[in-house]
């Protein structure tokens, strides 16, 4: 028997559309779900689209919660699942580029003609099953073509965001593009620069975390889109570092080969991240690990003039392995030779338990202060060279090092 707590979010979204069926409303499943489904894909969010008003939909769930309610976007906890319901509407004017000015709730049809792309416009009853489709969505799917809804231009203008949600559509879901669609992306391409970049920014994570990401960024470069966010214009034609990459590579390391093959950027790695952590908003988090996914490339390229301890210290670096893989695309032989190196190295381990740490140099008569750090650094490197064995050597060579006396 299912636990209560275990129902799947299908599950918890069906109950709350049939509670609204029992009173007397429309409830069906709306959008992406919808789409999805259709596609043999699991949804990861379900939405309700109904023809109950926010107060209604409160006054059926009295836990509802609003997130839009002048947009008529309630939320409510089923099964521990949260679930969107929305009142059909129709919108007005866009002055801002995000958000309609006013809206008016409508029908499903006016509802659908709201939306951005045909393959998102499309509604199910979760009982009967039954697509109702105003827009030719079911159709495109068929096709597998993206399409805007109306006039293609005018659904950009309402909010140019969608030019980036094109991308990610067409390249998560393998979809040619309407050209009267691409058209419209090609002329308004520019004012992609107006959106935010923490909208942007939070775009780019989600299609660049997906295995389809080099299509992705082939339209981003095809559409010029890569000339509104970075304010350049991307030269990359083979995407050999971004093609290399696993599809559950930690998103810093993605971000490095995307700009690598973009094969643009002329100033020093501190200002390409720069750049792009301005860009894109990136987190603290996503910063340092950009960078420190391009030193390591950096550095892997003079593996052979590394020592012993400098191609361990390396090699157990966290961004060793997506830096390995991406130099393997421009220089195989480098990397047959470290790949090689590595086979000796791990024998004896890359990153070791040290043999001593800062407490037992204390003990041992050394003054705390920056001096610290550097022997212990030191007498580290020793160990990986494998010129010390034991925590006693690894003591003298420390006291010699800071030029203290041996001990009695």
């Amino acid at each position: 028997m299912t636990r209560r707590g275990n129902r799947s979010p299908r599950v918890a979204a069906v109950d709350l559309a049939k509670t609204l069926a029992e009173a007397g409303f429309t409830a069906w499943f709306a959008g992406g779900c919808v789409r999805d489904e259709l596609l043999g894909r699991t949804p990861k969010d379900w939405d309700i689209a109904t023809n109950a008003t926010p107060e209604q939909v409160r006054q059926l769930f009295p836990r509802a919660r609003s997130v839009g309610e002048s947009f008529g976007v309630m939320l409510v906890l089923r099964h521990n699942h949260p679930i969107e319901i929305a009142t059909f509407r129709s919108d007005g004017t866009y002055s801002d580029g995000r958000r309609p000015d006013a809206v008016t709730f409508a029908g499903p049809q006016e509802d659908a003609q709201r939306r951005d792309f045909t393959i998102n416009g499309l509604f199910q009853d979760p009982h009967t099953g039954q697509i109702h489709d105003f827009v030719g969505g079911v159709a495109d799917l068929e096709a597998r073509c993206l399409r805007a809804i109306g006039e293609a231009h005018d659904r950009f203008v309402e909010d140019d965001l969608r030019m980036l949600r094109a991308v990610r559509f067409a390249a998560a879901l393998d979809l040619a593009v309407d050209p009267k669609t691409e058209a419209a992306i090609l002329a308004r391409s520019g004012n992609l620069a107006g959106v935010s970049r923490e909208r942007i920014g939070d775009e780019i994570r989600r299609m660049f975390s997906h295995a389809s990401r080099v299509r992705a960024a082939a339209l981003i470069q095809a559409w010029s889109l890569d000339n509104a966010i970075f304010a350049d214009q991307g030269a990359g034609e083979l995407w050999l570092r971004l093609n290399s990459l696993g599809a559950d590579v930690d998103f810093p390391a993605v971000l490095a080969a995307w700009a690598l093959d973009r094969a643009v950027f002329q100033g020093s790695a501190e200002e390409l991240v720069g750049q792009w952590r301005s860009a894109l908003l990136l987190t603290n988090a996503e910063t340092n690990g950009m960078r420190a996914c391009l030193d390591v490339l950096a550095r892997s390229q003079d593996w052979p003039s590394l020592d012993t301890a400098g191609q361990k210290r390396l090699a157990a670096n966290d961004w060793f392995e997506p830096a390995r893989v991406m130099l393997r695309c421009v220089k195989a032989d480098l990397v047959n030779e470290i790949d090689r190196d590595l086979i000796v190295l791990r024998q004896s381990g890359l990153a070791p338990e040290r043999l001593i740490r800062g407490d037992d140099l204390l003990a041992n008569g050394h003054m705390a202060g920056p001096d610290l750090g550097r022997v212990l650094e030191s007498v580290y490197d020793a160990q990986l060279r494998g010129e010390i064995e034991s925590k006693n050597e690894a003591l003298d060579l420390a006291r010699r090092l800071a030029g203290l006396s041996e001990a009695p």
